[in-house]
């Protein structure tokens, strides 16, 4: 049988559940939910990933908004990646509800394809994108074990599939500085202000992106720097984010961060301390093989991928922990007509728009069509499973 034949059968059981994947997306946006509270999100993959005959397990990894879904045989898995946190006040600005639909719909069509080619399709619900690298916890803890390749799509202004599309390393980190409380208009010269501490360190840190490169990026904001005026501020409590094109510069710009961090403790005698908010994000490698089958499958769709120069993604994403690993691709999908940058309130009204329904449906059939091909090529396949095979084989 010929592959557009199978192109058509899988794309055939993706319009078949379009409607519901449509109404996945909305009822996502809808109810917005911030990382590792994603339990009515979850809930609602589940629950269409039953009805669709895979078998569902929730709370993968033991994270309670994880979930897999699974269906078919064989020695090669085709991990499919479905997101589906929100930002804190935004909702769905980078378009979560977008990603979750595609997913599901992806594994929808790959289902149809598994018993011919004798392949597995396994969902993973993957929560706490934006913060908290759940795609690394459950790394850790075996979910992924099993996969073979890994896929997945974002939606963006543009579509991009290239090996220049790859994202930043970042690493997300608290700063505590501790001080002494004293009396602001009495016995100033009695405190210890730890609020100084964090404006020094603000300053030294934007005196320091002058010799930061540009692919670099480094931001962040005070939580807490004091209570009333008449308190000398003994506890100050900042969020803050570094960013680089891989980890070894990452490990660079992050140190150079903290001694600005220290300096502040320094010149006003406070102590100071730093909480990992999570585990760094890896930057993104596209496998070239994969993402170049998703490119040769988007003038079908009407769709033409946008060179992007290097540097020109300053994003992060988890899935680059993934793709460390595992061969995976994450390309950008663009939502025809939209202009907004993701993060914004802008972007979130575009990820329920008609065009954001479009590549729900577009990207499902493109991360299928990716599915068969490879698993039709039999010689690609034998060497990807023999790579993840020896991945699992390794020593730590």
């Amino acid at each position: 049988m010929s592959a557009s034949r199978w192109y058509g059968t899988a794309g055939a059981a993706i319009a078949e559940w379009q409607e519901q994947l449509i109404n996945l997306s909305h009822s996502l946006h809808d109810e917005p939910e911030v990382a590792f509270a994603e339990q009515a999100s979850a809930a609602k993959l589940a629950e269409l990933m039953r009805s669709a005959g895979f078998k569902v397990t929730e709370g993968a990894g033991d994270l309670p908004t994880a979930l897999t879904a699974v269906h078919g045989e064989g020695e090669l898995t085709i991990g499919v990646c479905a997101e589906y946190d929100a930002l804190p006040e935004i909702g769905h600005g980078c378009g979560h509800n977008i990603i979750c639909a595609i997913a599901a719909g992806a594994a929808i069509g790959l289902r149809a394809a598994a018993d011919r080619y004798g392949f597995r399709v396994k969902l993973i619900g993957t929560p706490a994108e934006e913060s908290g690298g759940g795609k690394q916890l459950l790394l850790d803890r075996g979910v992924f074990d099993d996969v073979t390749v890994a896929m997945m799509a974002h939606p963006g202004s543009i579509d991009a599939a290239g090996a220049r599309d790859s994202s930043q390393a970042c690493s997300r980190f608290g700063v505590t500085y501790r001080g002494h409380p004293a009396h602001a208009a009495g016995a100033p010269w009695d405190g210890v202000n730890a609020a100084d501490a964090a404006v020094v360190a603000q300053v030294a840190i934007g005196l320091l992106r002058q010799q930061v490169p540009p692919s670099s990026r480094v931001a962040g904001f005070i939580r807490h720097g004091g209570s009333v005026t008449n308190i000398i501020p003994e506890l100050a409590v900042l969020d803050y984010e570094v960013r680089a094109p891989d980890a070894d510069k990452l490990d660079v710009l992050r140190q150079r961060v903290h001694d600005c961090f220290r300096a502040g403790a320094l010149a006003t005698g406070a102590e100071v301390s730093f909480q990992q908010a999570g585990p760094d994000y890896l930057e993104l490698r596209n496998d070239p093989w994969l993402i170049g089958s998703y490119g040769a499958h988007l003038p079908d769709f009407g769709r033409t991928a946008v060179a992007l120069p290097p540097g020109f993604n300053s994003a992060s994403t988890d899935m680059g922990n993934i793709s460390h690993v595992i061969p995976s691709m994450h390309p950008m999908i663009g939502l025809r007509g939209a202009t907004a940058t993701a993060h914004t309130r802008e972007f979130a009204v575009s990820a329920r728009s008609a065009a954001a329904d479009e590549a729900a449906i577009d990207g499902a059939n493109l991360l299928a069509r990716v599915g068969i091909d490879l698993a039709r090529d039999a010689g690609r396949r034998a060497g990807y499973v023999a790579l993840r095979a020896s991945h699992r084989s390794a020593p730590d």
